[in-house]
């Protein structure tokens, strides 16, 4: 398998950057779900799983605070002016926050009458603290756009099951391939690009894949991933 495509995420649940090359760290790619956007009334950390229109605006990295492009085209990385936009009081917050990782996801996803708080990952703000990068192929989206799972690392082929338990290379870093991820809501969400809300993107992962599609890794060693790099498992 060859790397297709690369994605960051400067902030957690907004649309992020298409890379044409990646560093890589102990907390997966570089500037990857370093901020996130919190409720500073109930402390919730906010996600498109709770407040889908999240994923109409974009995070740009910039190597400090990120820029936020909301669906209007504003720029921004003002509190006020994203608290403005998300109907709510928010505080954009960097990876090195310190206080809890708390977040909401919906118990029932047809109703999403019920909703169970759930905490995430220290440092970078990951749900899963055992996987800090998600490896993802054409050959498992199959006629869904892998854009809708919002995977670090899009590969060519198929067979990102089999790599388990392995340690694997792209380009210049070494991954510890841990488990399949498990998917939420977040897949079902309309997204731009033409990405439809699908409640059945959901369902069928649960008949066919028992509830994962992707799998996560962690860094064993940094370095750097360019789309075109082959996948070599040691």
């Amino acid at each position: 398998m060859r790397v297709l495509e690369l994605w960051r995420y400067p902030v957690k649940s907004l649309q992020g950057e298409r890379c044409a090359a990646v560093d890589v760290g102990p907390e997966g790619f570089d500037g990857d779900r370093g901020w996130a956007l919190f409720d500073t009334g109930t402390g919730f950390g906010l996600t498109a799983r709770r407040v889908p229109d999240l994923l109409f605006a974009a995070a740009r990295a910039t190597g400090g605070r990120p820029e936020v492009v909301l669906p209007d085209g504003t720029v921004t990385d003002d509190d006020a002016v994203l608290s403005a936009w998300v109907g709510r009081a928010v505080e954009l917050r960097p990876a090195s926050f310190t206080g809890p990782r708390t977040y909401e996801n919906p118990a029932d996803v047809d109703t999403e009458s019920r909703w169970n708080p759930f905490s995430g990952a220290d440092g970078a703000f990951h749900d899963n603290a055992t996987a800090r990068i998600t490896l993802l192929s054409t050959g498992s989206t199959g006629t869904w756009s892998p854009r809708r799972f919002r995977a670090n690392v899009v590969l060519d082929g198929s067979g990102e099951d089999d790599l388990v338990g392995r340690q694997v290379q792209l380009g210049t870093a070494v991954l510890e391939v841990g488990e399949p991820v498990p998917r939420c809501v977040m897949t079902t969400r309309p997204q731009p690009g033409g990405i439809g809300r699908d409640t059945g993107v959901l369902k069928t992962i649960h008949r066919e894949h028992d509830g994962t599609l992707s799998v996560g890794a962690m860094p064993a060693t940094g370095g750097r991933i360019a789309v075109g790099d082959e996948l070599v498992v040691d």
